[in-house]
């Protein structure tokens, strides 16, 4: 598939990730085209009769009881961009904002905002031509900063980056051929409104959530083999009496995982039951999995909705406009909340199986995975960097979104924070790839040990791909390179799509 048609079926996370990460192009298909210019004609029928409509004939928030002449109202629409253009800190990455202008135009597409088209594709042209503005990240309770700093650029003001280059917005736009958009009535309240932040943000956090629950898994079995773990925790017959649909999958990915091996304990004499963190792989994964699956879900529905403020129907009549509150982002914040718990949980039992490997007290390996310890310190430290990570994770996996503070002078007296709640989450993901990065380095050092005995079907395969990027340690050596390396693997979905072509999908 060269693009993605936006046609009025559902856009799913893999589109998202397509065309923010991949650059796959996008289109309008026709009957979307008329749906929003239909839509937009209601709009100019309402300035046209001056009828009072919130955010088309009237002020914003608490000055919503503000009256406008249509050239007011015209320009109300730049001075909404540019007051909300107030963000902070560090710029959002490239492909979080592609994902936020796709999650734009999807949300326009649905023919209720009364935008006009010429903006819709304007927005669609800076996809395809790779015009990405400069978004701070932080200022956000759940809408219109991000997207007040995308329509700047627009508009031709605020800044971009263009071929690898940081340039002025409107230097951005003239390069790739774009011309600035002279906003019109409501459209500066639906460029900043709904809730695309969010959601273009979590779309990519949960893409990356579905291929971490796969490492975890890969991790998991790989601890789990080195550490001579006893087989029948994963037992199909436990886990059909506990039927989470999770929990069912995790025991099959661990099954197929280490079919064969010869190092997995393979009789029930040697030891009654393993610690926590290795026999309840599936009970743990498989809980985080179908919190990831909810989100999976949520996320969808979001991005295929309508989230503007106000609405415009066609009631037969020359339209209806209803301000009521599709705009608010609690779906996504309580979604996000729960995702950055379920993804800590994965970091956190992960650190607990590192623990456990470099520990001669309960690894029956030799201290820190080396020869010679004492002289070397092997895999001591990895350890260390793990806890830190999983800590931090802790910090980050309290919830924002029961946190809501008025703004707007009471008017908007209760937020979602949704749009820190997914780039929360976003840096929980983060720090749990790097996790069952060090988890995954740490043990196929571990499974040197227990050469030649053959690994399993998987684990196998996940250790010569390791080793493929990494050599076995037999004496201290800078650790670090090893650990970006670990990263970039991890990062890479091609190590996932190997291991599944031999033993199916994860």
């Amino acid at each position: 598939m060269s693009s993605i048609v936006i046609d009025g079926s559902a856009i799913r996370i893999n589109h998202v990730a397509a065309v923010a990460r991949n650059g796959m192009k996008v289109e309008l298909a026709e009957d979307v085209k008329a749906k929003i210019k239909k839509c937009r004609s209601h709009v100019e029928q309402f300035v046209k009769e001056q009828r009072p409509v919130y955010g088309i004939t009237t002020g914003l928030g608490e000055l919503c009881k503000v009256s406008l002449t249509p050239d007011e109202a015209a320009r109300l629409s730049k001075n909404v961009i540019m007051s909300h253009a107030c963000g902070v800190g560090e710029p959002l990455k490239a492909d979080q904002v592609r994902a936020i202008l796709l999650a734009a135009v999807i949300n326009f597409s649905q023919g209720y905002s009364g935008i006009r088209l010429e903006t819709v594709e304007t927005l669609v042209r800076m996809l395809n031509e790779g015009v990405t503005p400069w978004v701070p990240s932080q200022g956000s309770v759940g809408y219109l900063t991000h997207m007040a700093h995308i329509s700047l650029v627009a508009i031709g003001l605020g800044e971009a980056y263009y071929k690898g280059r940081h340039l002025a917005g409107a230097e951005a736009m003239k390069e790739a051929g774009i011309e600035p958009l002279e906003l019109k009535e409501k459209e500066g309240l639906s460029l900043v409104n709904g809730t695309v932040c969010m959601s273009g943000i979590s779309a990519l956090a949960i893409f990356d959530c579905i291929q971490l629950a796969k490492w975890a898994d890969i991790a998991g079995a790989m601890s789990f083999e080195a550490l001579k773990g006893t087989y029948y925790a994963f037992d199909e017959r436990i886990h059909r009496v506990r039927p989470y649909k999770g929990q069912l999958q995790v025991a099959d990915n661990l099954r197929r995982l280490i079919a064969g091996s010869e190092i997995s304990e393979q009789s029930k004499d040697r030891r009654i039951q393993d610690a926590l963190s290795i026999r309840s792989i599936p009970q743990v994964h498989g809980a985080c999995r179908d919190k990831i699956m909810h989100a999976v879900e949520i996320v969808e529905l979001e991005l295929n909705s309508a989230t503007d403020n106000p609405l415009i129907f066609d009631d037969g009549e020359g339209g209806v406009s209803i301000s009521a509150c599709n705009a608010h982002g609690e779906p996504l914040a309580l979604t996000m909340d729960m995702t950055a718990i379920a993804v800590a949980e994965l970091a956190n039992i992960s650190e607990r199986r590192i623990d456990r490997l470099v520990n001669p007290h309960t690894s029956e390996l030799p201290a820190f995975l080396v020869e010679k310890g004492g002289l070397n310190s092997g895999f001591m430290i990895t350890q260390y960097v793990a806890a830190s990570l999983v800590a931090e994770n802790k910090v980050l996996s309290h919830p924002i979104s029961v946190d809501s503070i008025p703004t707007s002078a009471f008017q908007e007296d209760h937020v979602s924070m949704g749009t820190p709640a997914a780039l929360k989450a976003v840096q929980v993901v983060r720090n749990a790839y790097k996790v069952l990065a060090i988890e995954l380095l740490t043990a196929s050092q571990a499974l040197e040990f227990h050469k030649p005995l053959e690994y399993g079907a998987g684990t196998g395969i996940a250790y010569e791909l390791i080793r493929n990027h990494v050599p076995k340690w037999t004496e201290d050596r800078v650790f670090y390179p090893d650990l970006q390396k670990m990263f970039a693997l991890v990062e890479n979905d091609e190590s996932i799509r190997i291991i599944e072509e031999s033993i199916g999908l994860l």
